[in-house]
Protein backbone atom coordinates (compact mmCIF):
# COMPACT_ATOMS: atom_id res chain seq x y z
CA UNK A 1 0.00 0.00 0.00
CA UNK A 2 1.54 3.76 -0.92
CA UNK A 3 0.77 6.21 1.22
CA UNK A 4 -0.21 9.45 -0.19
CA UNK A 5 2.46 12.43 1.11
CA UNK A 6 0.66 14.86 3.43
CA UNK A 7 0.41 18.54 2.34
CA UNK A 8 3.14 18.65 5.08
CA UNK A 9 5.28 16.57 4.47
CA UNK A 10 5.44 17.93 0.76
CA UNK A 11 6.06 21.56 2.25
CA UNK A 12 9.00 19.98 4.26
CA UNK A 13 10.14 18.51 1.51
CA UNK A 14 10.26 21.63 -0.74
CA UNK A 15 11.97 23.64 1.64
CA UNK A 16 14.81 20.61 2.84
CA UNK A 17 15.37 20.96 -1.39
CA UNK A 18 15.94 25.03 -0.73
CA UNK A 19 17.80 25.05 1.75
CA UNK A 20 20.10 22.50 -0.12
CA UNK A 21 20.38 24.89 -3.11
CA UNK A 22 20.83 27.67 -0.84
CA UNK A 23 23.85 26.21 1.05
CA UNK A 24 25.38 24.98 -2.37
CA UNK A 25 25.32 28.25 -3.50
CA UNK A 26 27.05 30.14 -0.44
CA UNK A 27 29.79 27.49 -0.70
CA UNK A 28 30.37 27.49 -4.52
CA UNK A 29 30.66 30.90 -4.14
CA UNK A 30 32.89 31.21 -1.26
CA UNK A 31 34.68 29.07 -2.75
CA UNK A 32 35.74 30.32 -6.04
CA UNK A 33 38.91 31.88 -4.77
CA UNK A 34 40.53 28.91 -3.07
CA UNK A 35 43.29 30.62 -1.35
CA UNK A 36 40.57 32.80 0.07
CA UNK A 37 39.05 31.70 3.53
CA UNK A 38 35.20 30.69 2.59
CA UNK A 39 32.44 32.42 4.50
CA UNK A 40 30.61 29.63 5.21
CA UNK A 41 32.66 26.38 6.53
CA UNK A 42 31.69 22.98 7.32
CA UNK A 43 30.64 23.16 10.55
CA UNK A 44 28.29 26.69 9.65
CA UNK A 45 26.82 24.58 7.03
CA UNK A 46 25.68 21.66 9.85
CA UNK A 47 24.41 24.60 12.27
CA UNK A 48 22.15 25.88 8.98
CA UNK A 49 20.76 22.37 8.73
CA UNK A 50 19.81 21.86 12.23
CA UNK A 51 22.56 19.48 13.13
CA UNK A 52 25.16 22.00 14.85
CA UNK A 53 28.87 19.82 15.07
CA UNK A 54 29.74 19.32 18.84
CA UNK A 55 33.52 17.76 18.18
CA UNK A 56 35.19 19.75 15.39
CA UNK A 57 39.10 18.78 15.03
CA UNK A 58 41.10 19.70 11.84
CA UNK A 59 45.20 20.54 11.72
CA UNK A 60 45.07 21.75 8.61
CA UNK A 61 42.63 24.53 8.21
CA UNK A 62 39.13 26.10 10.53
CA UNK A 63 36.06 24.32 10.71
CA UNK A 64 33.94 27.92 10.85
CA UNK A 65 34.12 30.75 8.97
CA UNK A 66 35.24 32.84 12.02
CA UNK A 67 37.61 30.79 14.02
CA UNK A 68 40.58 31.92 14.89
CA UNK A 69 41.90 30.12 17.87
CA UNK A 70 44.20 27.38 17.97
CA UNK A 71 44.23 24.34 15.21
CA UNK A 72 46.64 22.28 17.39
CA UNK A 73 49.76 22.38 19.42
CA UNK A 74 53.26 21.14 18.86
CA UNK A 75 55.73 20.41 21.20
CA UNK A 76 59.76 20.11 19.58
CA UNK A 77 62.44 17.91 20.96
CA UNK A 78 64.84 20.66 21.84
CA UNK A 79 63.50 21.94 24.67
CA UNK A 80 60.16 20.33 24.74
CA UNK A 81 58.57 23.75 24.77
CA UNK A 82 55.35 24.18 23.08
CA UNK A 83 53.12 26.36 20.15
CA UNK A 84 49.99 26.72 19.12
CA UNK A 85 49.32 26.73 15.53
CA UNK A 86 46.19 28.67 14.57
CA UNK A 87 45.08 29.69 11.13
CA UNK A 88 46.56 32.32 9.31
CA UNK A 89 43.20 34.29 9.66
CA UNK A 90 39.94 33.50 10.95
CA UNK A 91 37.93 31.17 8.16
CA UNK A 92 41.67 30.01 6.88
CA UNK A 93 44.42 27.20 6.42
CA UNK A 94 46.70 26.62 9.53
CA UNK A 95 49.76 28.85 9.89
CA UNK A 96 52.41 25.92 8.71
CA UNK A 97 55.40 28.22 8.36
CA UNK A 98 54.88 29.18 12.06
CA UNK A 99 55.56 25.27 12.84
CA UNK A 100 57.80 25.21 10.27
CA UNK A 101 60.18 27.90 11.75
CA UNK A 102 59.30 27.02 15.79
CA UNK A 103 60.36 23.30 14.88
CA UNK A 104 63.42 24.35 12.66
CA UNK A 105 66.45 22.14 13.21
CA UNK A 106 65.01 19.97 15.36
CA UNK A 107 61.72 17.39 15.43
CA UNK A 108 58.27 17.79 16.64
CA UNK A 109 54.91 16.11 17.91
CA UNK A 110 51.48 16.87 17.83
CA UNK A 111 50.20 17.31 21.37
CA UNK A 112 46.88 18.35 21.07
CA UNK A 113 44.42 18.57 18.44
CA UNK A 114 42.04 21.40 19.71
CA UNK A 115 38.42 21.40 19.48
CA UNK A 116 36.94 24.24 17.08
CA UNK A 117 33.25 24.37 19.15
CA UNK A 118 34.07 26.00 22.43
CA UNK A 119 33.10 22.58 24.37
CA UNK A 120 36.81 21.85 24.94
CA UNK A 121 36.36 17.98 23.21
CA UNK A 122 40.02 18.51 22.77
CA UNK A 123 41.95 15.20 21.64
CA UNK A 124 44.92 14.83 23.51
CA UNK A 125 47.61 11.16 23.95
CA UNK A 126 45.26 8.21 24.53
CA UNK A 127 45.97 6.80 27.85
CA UNK A 128 46.31 3.36 28.84
CA UNK A 129 43.31 0.76 27.85
CA UNK A 130 42.54 -2.78 27.57
CA UNK A 131 44.20 -3.68 24.90
CA UNK A 132 47.33 -2.60 26.16
CA UNK A 133 49.04 0.42 24.43
CA UNK A 134 52.88 0.60 22.80
CA UNK A 135 54.68 0.46 26.30
CA UNK A 136 53.13 -2.23 27.93
CA UNK A 137 49.91 -0.32 29.19
CA UNK A 138 51.71 3.25 28.68
CA UNK A 139 50.19 5.80 27.09
CA UNK A 140 50.24 6.37 22.55
CA UNK A 141 52.45 7.84 20.61
CA UNK A 142 52.02 11.46 19.44
CA UNK A 143 52.10 12.13 15.47
CA UNK A 144 55.53 13.92 14.16
CA UNK A 145 54.01 17.18 13.13
CA UNK A 146 55.23 16.81 9.69
CA UNK A 147 55.12 13.75 8.59
CA UNK A 148 51.57 14.60 6.29
CA UNK A 149 52.78 17.56 4.64
CA UNK A 150 49.90 18.62 2.12
CA UNK A 151 48.19 22.04 0.67
CA UNK A 152 44.87 23.89 1.21
CA UNK A 153 43.92 26.53 -1.69
CA UNK A 154 47.56 25.87 -2.74
CA UNK A 155 49.25 26.46 1.59
CA UNK A 156 51.67 24.33 2.82
CA UNK A 157 49.62 22.73 5.51
CA UNK A 158 50.04 19.14 7.76
CA UNK A 159 47.59 16.65 8.43
CA UNK A 160 47.95 14.01 11.66
CA UNK A 161 50.14 10.99 10.30
CA UNK A 162 48.98 7.54 12.69
CA UNK A 163 51.55 4.94 12.77
CA UNK A 164 50.72 1.76 14.19
CA UNK A 165 51.33 2.89 17.92
CA UNK A 166 49.84 6.10 17.61
CA UNK A 167 46.55 7.42 18.89
CA UNK A 168 44.45 10.52 20.48
CA UNK A 169 41.41 10.39 22.93
CA UNK A 170 39.17 12.09 25.10
CA UNK A 171 37.12 10.14 27.80
CA UNK A 172 35.33 13.29 29.12
CA UNK A 173 33.17 14.92 26.43
CA UNK A 174 30.85 17.33 26.32
CA UNK A 175 27.63 17.27 24.04
CA UNK A 176 28.23 14.33 21.97
CA UNK A 177 26.02 11.46 21.77
CA UNK A 178 25.18 9.12 24.16
CA UNK A 179 22.58 5.66 24.25
CA UNK A 180 20.85 5.95 21.26
CA UNK A 181 21.27 9.50 20.39
CA UNK A 182 21.11 10.58 16.78
CA UNK A 183 24.54 11.76 15.68
CA UNK A 184 26.58 12.41 12.39
CA UNK A 185 30.67 12.41 11.60
CA UNK A 186 32.92 13.26 8.80
CA UNK A 187 36.53 12.79 8.19
CA UNK A 188 39.17 13.57 5.57
CA UNK A 189 41.30 10.91 4.90
CA UNK A 190 44.47 10.03 3.10
CA UNK A 191 43.11 7.45 0.94
CA UNK A 192 46.35 5.33 0.07
CA UNK A 193 47.62 5.41 3.87
CA UNK A 194 46.00 2.68 5.60
CA UNK A 195 46.68 -1.42 6.43
CA UNK A 196 44.47 -4.01 8.03
CA UNK A 197 45.23 -3.82 11.66
CA UNK A 198 42.66 -2.84 14.00
CA UNK A 199 41.04 -0.08 14.03
CA UNK A 200 41.88 3.37 12.05
CA UNK A 201 39.08 5.44 13.78
CA UNK A 202 37.71 9.05 14.24
CA UNK A 203 34.04 9.18 16.36
CA UNK A 204 32.24 8.00 19.37
CA UNK A 205 34.12 5.23 22.13
CA UNK A 206 33.76 3.95 25.40
CA UNK A 207 34.56 6.65 28.03
CA UNK A 208 36.60 4.21 29.96
CA UNK A 209 39.05 3.36 27.07
CA UNK A 210 37.30 -0.71 27.11
CA UNK A 211 35.57 -2.80 25.33
CA UNK A 212 32.20 -2.32 26.89
CA UNK A 213 30.04 -4.57 24.61
CA UNK A 214 28.43 -4.12 21.34
CA UNK A 215 26.76 -0.72 20.66
CA UNK A 216 28.67 0.84 22.97
CA UNK A 217 30.34 2.97 19.73
CA UNK A 218 29.92 4.37 17.02
CA UNK A 219 33.27 5.55 14.87
CA UNK A 220 34.24 5.71 11.39
CA UNK A 221 36.82 2.82 10.19
CA UNK A 222 39.38 3.09 7.53
CA UNK A 223 41.43 0.13 6.33
CA UNK A 224 41.27 -3.29 4.68
CA UNK A 225 40.39 -5.22 7.99
CA UNK A 226 38.51 -8.51 6.85
CA UNK A 227 38.41 -9.94 10.56
CA UNK A 228 34.88 -8.88 11.31
CA UNK A 229 32.88 -7.35 8.15
CA UNK A 230 34.21 -5.83 4.70
CA UNK A 231 33.03 -4.43 1.75
CA UNK A 232 33.57 -5.04 -2.61
CA UNK A 233 36.66 -5.85 -3.08
CA UNK A 234 40.22 -6.09 -1.95
CA UNK A 235 40.11 -2.92 0.46
CA UNK A 236 40.22 -0.08 1.91
CA UNK A 237 36.45 0.23 2.73
CA UNK A 238 34.70 3.31 4.92
CA UNK A 239 33.11 1.14 7.59
CA UNK A 240 31.40 1.91 10.83
CA UNK A 241 33.73 0.58 14.59
CA UNK A 242 30.18 -0.44 16.33
CA UNK A 243 32.54 -2.38 18.97
CA UNK A 244 32.85 -5.76 18.23
CA UNK A 245 32.54 -5.29 14.86
CA UNK A 246 32.98 -3.72 11.66
CA UNK A 247 30.38 -3.48 9.82
CA UNK A 248 29.78 -2.10 6.27
CA UNK A 249 25.82 -2.90 6.09
CA UNK A 250 23.20 -4.50 7.77
CA UNK A 251 24.92 -8.37 7.48
CA UNK A 252 27.99 -8.78 10.07
CA UNK A 253 30.28 -9.96 7.39
CA UNK A 254 29.44 -8.41 3.79
CA UNK A 255 28.14 -5.52 2.04
CA UNK A 256 28.46 -5.43 -1.79
CA UNK A 257 27.73 -2.08 -1.67
CA UNK A 258 30.70 -0.84 0.23
CA UNK A 259 33.38 -0.34 -2.42
CA UNK A 260 37.15 -0.42 -2.11
CA UNK A 261 37.80 3.92 -2.05
CA UNK A 262 40.94 4.95 -2.24
CA UNK A 263 41.46 8.25 -3.04
CA UNK A 264 44.36 10.48 -2.49
CA UNK A 265 42.10 13.12 0.08
CA UNK A 266 38.96 10.93 0.91
CA UNK A 267 35.98 11.89 2.06
CA UNK A 268 34.11 9.20 4.54
CA UNK A 269 30.87 9.46 6.63
CA UNK A 270 28.88 7.43 8.78
CA UNK A 271 25.88 8.70 11.00
CA UNK A 272 23.40 6.86 13.16
CA UNK A 273 20.41 7.33 14.68
CA UNK A 274 17.45 5.24 16.89
CA UNK A 275 17.49 1.80 14.34
CA UNK A 276 19.47 3.44 11.56
CA UNK A 277 22.55 4.01 9.86
CA UNK A 278 24.32 4.88 7.10
CA UNK A 279 27.51 5.23 5.17
CA UNK A 280 28.95 7.81 2.57
CA UNK A 281 31.93 8.65 1.04
CA UNK A 282 33.87 10.24 -2.09
CA UNK A 283 36.49 12.13 -3.25
CA UNK A 284 37.63 15.27 -1.17
CA UNK A 285 39.52 16.96 -4.45
CA UNK A 286 36.56 16.27 -6.96
CA UNK A 287 32.57 15.11 -7.31
CA UNK A 288 29.93 14.91 -5.24
CA UNK A 289 29.20 11.95 -2.10
CA UNK A 290 27.96 8.06 -2.76
CA UNK A 291 25.73 6.56 -0.34
CA UNK A 292 27.15 2.86 0.40
CA UNK A 293 24.59 1.84 3.10
CA UNK A 294 21.54 3.22 4.50
CA UNK A 295 19.21 1.12 6.71
CA UNK A 296 18.46 -0.57 9.80
CA UNK A 297 21.15 -1.88 12.01
CA UNK A 298 23.01 -4.74 12.10
CA UNK A 299 21.24 -8.05 12.21
CA UNK A 300 23.18 -8.95 15.23
CA UNK A 301 22.15 -8.74 19.08
CA UNK A 302 23.24 -5.75 20.92
CA UNK A 303 23.54 -3.32 17.76
CA UNK A 304 19.78 -1.99 18.35
CA UNK A 305 19.23 0.29 20.26
CA UNK A 306 22.81 2.06 20.39
CA UNK A 307 24.50 1.78 23.84
CA UNK A 308 27.32 4.99 22.97
CA UNK A 309 29.65 6.38 25.77
CA UNK A 310 30.27 9.85 24.28
CA UNK A 311 33.76 9.67 23.55
CA UNK A 312 36.00 10.51 21.13
CA UNK A 313 38.82 8.48 19.86
CA UNK A 314 41.30 9.17 16.68
CA UNK A 315 43.71 6.24 15.15
CA UNK A 316 42.83 3.73 17.73
CA UNK A 317 40.11 0.92 18.66
CA UNK A 318 37.42 1.92 21.28
CA UNK A 319 39.64 -0.25 23.65
CA UNK A 320 42.76 1.53 22.36
CA UNK A 321 43.85 -1.03 19.56
CA UNK A 322 46.90 0.55 18.60
CA UNK A 323 47.90 -1.65 15.34
CA UNK A 324 46.48 0.57 12.51
CA UNK A 325 47.87 3.11 10.24
CA UNK A 326 46.29 6.09 8.69
CA UNK A 327 46.40 10.19 8.01
CA UNK A 328 44.03 12.39 9.56
CA UNK A 329 43.61 16.08 7.93
CA UNK A 330 39.67 17.33 9.23
CA UNK A 331 36.99 15.74 11.18
CA UNK A 332 34.12 16.66 13.16
CA UNK A 333 31.17 15.25 14.70
CA UNK A 334 27.39 16.82 15.02
CA UNK A 335 24.24 16.84 17.33
CA UNK A 336 21.59 15.28 15.57
CA UNK A 337 21.22 13.15 12.20
CA UNK A 338 22.29 15.58 9.06
CA UNK A 339 20.67 15.49 6.39
CA UNK A 340 22.11 14.42 3.05
CA UNK A 341 21.74 17.53 1.85
CA UNK A 342 23.77 19.19 4.35
CA UNK A 343 26.40 16.66 3.87
CA UNK A 344 26.34 17.36 0.12
CA UNK A 345 27.00 21.10 0.74
CA UNK A 346 29.91 20.02 3.21
CA UNK A 347 31.23 17.83 0.63
CA UNK A 348 30.97 20.82 -1.77
CA UNK A 349 32.95 23.51 0.54
CA UNK A 350 35.86 20.35 1.20
CA UNK A 351 36.22 20.36 -2.67
CA UNK A 352 36.41 23.85 -2.85
CA UNK A 353 38.80 24.05 -0.16
CA UNK A 354 41.37 22.83 -2.57
CA UNK A 355 43.23 19.75 -0.75
CA UNK A 356 46.36 18.75 -3.06
CA UNK A 357 50.15 17.40 -2.38
CA UNK A 358 51.69 20.45 -5.00
CA UNK A 359 52.90 21.63 -1.67
CA UNK A 360 54.50 18.81 -0.14
CA UNK A 361 58.50 18.37 0.37
CA UNK A 362 59.88 17.25 -2.68
CA UNK A 363 62.44 13.81 -2.54
CA UNK A 364 64.02 12.09 -5.27
CA UNK A 365 61.80 11.54 -7.98
CA UNK A 366 60.25 7.88 -8.20
CA UNK A 367 62.30 5.37 -10.35
CA UNK A 368 65.02 7.92 -10.86
CA UNK A 369 68.72 5.72 -9.55
CA UNK A 370 70.42 7.41 -6.69
CA UNK A 371 73.07 7.31 -4.00
CA UNK A 372 72.65 8.79 -0.95
CA UNK A 373 75.39 11.31 0.69
CA UNK A 374 76.16 11.82 3.94
CA UNK A 375 76.27 16.09 4.89
CA UNK A 376 77.95 15.84 8.45
CA UNK A 377 81.43 17.71 8.09
CA UNK A 378 83.20 14.41 8.72
CA UNK A 379 81.56 12.51 6.45
CA UNK A 380 80.70 14.25 2.96
CA UNK A 381 82.47 11.26 1.26
CA UNK A 382 80.37 8.62 2.44
CA UNK A 383 77.32 7.14 1.13
CA UNK A 384 74.74 4.86 2.04
CA UNK A 385 76.18 0.90 1.22
CA UNK A 386 75.25 -2.25 1.20
CA UNK A 387 76.99 -5.70 1.86
CA UNK A 388 74.90 -8.38 1.31
CA UNK A 389 72.34 -7.73 4.24
CA UNK A 390 74.51 -5.00 5.87
CA UNK A 391 74.23 -1.53 5.26
CA UNK A 392 76.46 1.29 6.44
CA UNK A 393 78.27 4.53 5.23
CA UNK A 394 81.06 3.94 2.93
CA UNK A 395 83.44 6.30 1.49
CA UNK A 396 82.92 6.18 -2.64
CA UNK A 397 84.76 8.02 -5.09
CA UNK A 398 85.01 8.05 -9.06
CA UNK A 399 88.38 5.58 -8.17
CA UNK A 400 86.26 2.63 -6.44
CA UNK A 401 86.04 -0.24 -7.63
CA UNK A 402 82.58 -0.97 -9.91
CA UNK A 403 81.44 -3.57 -6.61
CA UNK A 404 81.52 -0.29 -4.13
CA UNK A 405 80.03 1.65 -6.86
CA UNK A 406 76.95 -0.26 -7.20
CA UNK A 407 76.59 -1.31 -3.95
CA UNK A 408 76.14 2.22 -3.15
CA UNK A 409 73.43 2.63 -5.29
CA UNK A 410 69.86 2.40 -5.38
CA UNK A 411 66.42 2.80 -7.69
CA UNK A 412 63.93 5.00 -6.36
CA UNK A 413 60.56 3.34 -5.81
CA UNK A 414 57.09 4.67 -4.72
CA UNK A 415 56.43 3.92 -1.32
CA UNK A 416 55.51 0.45 -0.64
CA UNK A 417 53.41 1.21 2.22
CA UNK A 418 52.35 5.13 1.30
CA UNK A 419 52.83 6.11 -2.37
CA UNK A 420 53.32 9.32 -0.96
CA UNK A 421 56.85 8.61 -0.16
CA UNK A 422 59.77 6.65 -1.51
CA UNK A 423 61.53 3.20 -1.10
CA UNK A 424 64.59 2.33 -2.22
CA UNK A 425 65.47 -0.70 -4.12
CA UNK A 426 69.30 -2.04 -4.44
CA UNK A 427 70.69 -1.51 -7.89
CA UNK A 428 72.47 -4.75 -7.80
CA UNK A 429 69.46 -7.31 -6.00
CA UNK A 430 66.47 -6.59 -7.56
CA UNK A 431 63.59 -7.15 -4.93
CA UNK A 432 65.70 -6.05 -2.20
CA UNK A 433 64.80 -2.83 -0.09
CA UNK A 434 66.06 -0.97 2.69
CA UNK A 435 63.83 -1.49 5.85
CA UNK A 436 64.59 -0.88 9.44
CA UNK A 437 64.40 -3.91 12.21
CA UNK A 438 65.05 -3.40 15.16
CA UNK A 439 66.11 0.28 14.90
CA UNK A 440 68.64 -0.42 12.23
CA UNK A 441 69.01 -0.38 8.39
CA UNK A 442 69.26 -3.79 6.51
CA UNK A 443 69.06 -4.82 3.14
CA UNK A 444 66.41 -7.62 2.55
CA UNK A 445 64.36 -9.31 -0.12
CA UNK A 446 60.37 -7.91 -0.11
CA UNK A 447 58.61 -10.61 1.77
CA UNK A 448 55.14 -8.94 0.57
CA UNK A 449 53.94 -8.41 4.07
CA UNK A 450 52.40 -5.33 5.45
CA UNK A 451 55.06 -4.89 8.21
CA UNK A 452 58.38 -5.17 5.47
CA UNK A 453 56.09 -2.73 3.55
CA UNK A 454 56.09 -0.48 6.09
CA UNK A 455 59.03 -0.90 7.50
CA UNK A 456 60.59 -0.11 4.21
CA UNK A 457 58.63 3.01 3.40
CA UNK A 458 60.24 6.50 3.93
CA UNK A 459 58.70 10.29 3.38
CA UNK A 460 61.22 12.59 2.66
CA UNK A 461 60.97 15.95 4.50
CA UNK A 462 63.53 18.90 3.82
CA UNK A 463 66.67 18.11 5.23
CA UNK A 464 67.30 19.09 8.79
CA UNK A 465 70.51 21.06 8.55
CA UNK A 466 69.07 22.59 5.64
CA UNK A 467 70.61 20.26 2.40
CA UNK A 468 68.91 17.74 0.71
CA UNK A 469 66.54 15.43 2.16
CA UNK A 470 65.60 13.79 5.53
CA UNK A 471 64.03 10.71 5.55
CA UNK A 472 60.89 9.69 7.97
CA UNK A 473 59.80 6.28 9.05
CA UNK A 474 56.54 5.54 7.92
CA UNK A 475 55.86 3.68 10.73
CA UNK A 476 57.83 5.50 13.14
CA UNK A 477 57.41 8.96 11.71
CA UNK A 478 59.47 10.65 14.93
CA UNK A 479 62.89 8.77 13.69
CA UNK A 480 64.88 9.10 10.28
CA UNK A 481 67.62 7.75 8.85
CA UNK A 482 70.66 8.56 10.22
CA UNK A 483 74.27 7.32 10.50
CA UNK A 484 75.56 7.06 13.64
CA UNK A 485 79.41 5.46 14.22
CA UNK A 486 79.30 4.45 10.14
CA UNK A 487 76.07 1.93 10.72
CA UNK A 488 72.56 3.28 9.43
CA UNK A 489 69.75 3.48 11.88
CA UNK A 490 66.35 4.91 12.12
CA UNK A 491 66.46 7.61 14.88
CA UNK A 492 64.75 10.42 16.72
CA UNK A 493 66.21 13.13 18.40
CA UNK A 494 66.92 11.98 21.28
CA UNK A 495 66.48 9.00 23.47
CA UNK A 496 67.35 5.65 24.81
CA UNK A 497 69.69 4.48 22.16
CA UNK A 498 73.04 5.47 21.55
CA UNK A 499 72.32 6.50 17.91
CA UNK A 500 69.22 8.71 19.12
CA UNK A 501 71.77 11.58 20.49
CA UNK A 502 71.10 14.68 19.90
CA UNK A 503 74.72 16.01 19.24
CA UNK A 504 74.82 16.24 15.05
CA UNK A 505 71.25 15.00 14.68
CA UNK A 506 70.08 17.00 12.10
CA UNK A 507 73.67 16.73 10.45
CA UNK A 508 73.30 13.20 10.62
CA UNK A 509 69.41 13.03 9.46
CA UNK A 510 70.29 14.41 5.96
CA UNK A 511 71.19 13.15 2.88
CA UNK A 512 71.85 14.79 -0.34
CA UNK A 513 69.95 12.51 -3.17
CA UNK A 514 72.89 12.18 -5.51
CA UNK A 515 73.16 10.92 -9.27
CA UNK A 516 73.92 7.24 -8.46
CA UNK A 517 77.24 5.90 -8.77
CA UNK A 518 76.10 2.83 -10.86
Amino acid sequence: MTQRPTRRRLRRAALAGAFAGALLTGVLVAGAGTSQAATSQPCDIYAAGGTPCVAAHSTTRALYGTYSGPLYQVRRASDNTTRDIAPVSAGSYADAATQDSFCAGTSCLITIIYDQTGRNNRLTQAPPGGFNGPAAGGYDNLANATAAPVTVGGHKVYGVFVAPGTGYRNNATNGIARGDQPEGMYAIFDGTHYNGGCCFDYGNAETNSRDNGNGTMEAIYFGSNKVWGYGAGNGPWIMADLENGLFSGVNQRYNAGDPSISHRFLTAIVKGEPNHWAIRGGNAQSGSLGTFYNGARPNVAGYNPMKKEGAIILGIGGDNSVGAAGTFYEGVMTSGYPSDATENAVQANIVAAGYGTSGSTSGPAVGSNVSLRATTACCTTRYISHSGATVSTQVVSASSSATDKSNASFTVRAGLANSACVSFEARNAAGSYLRHQNYQLFLHANDGSALFASDATFCPQTGRNGQGNSFASANFPDRFIRHYSNNVYIASNGGSNAWDATGLWADDVSWVPAPAWA
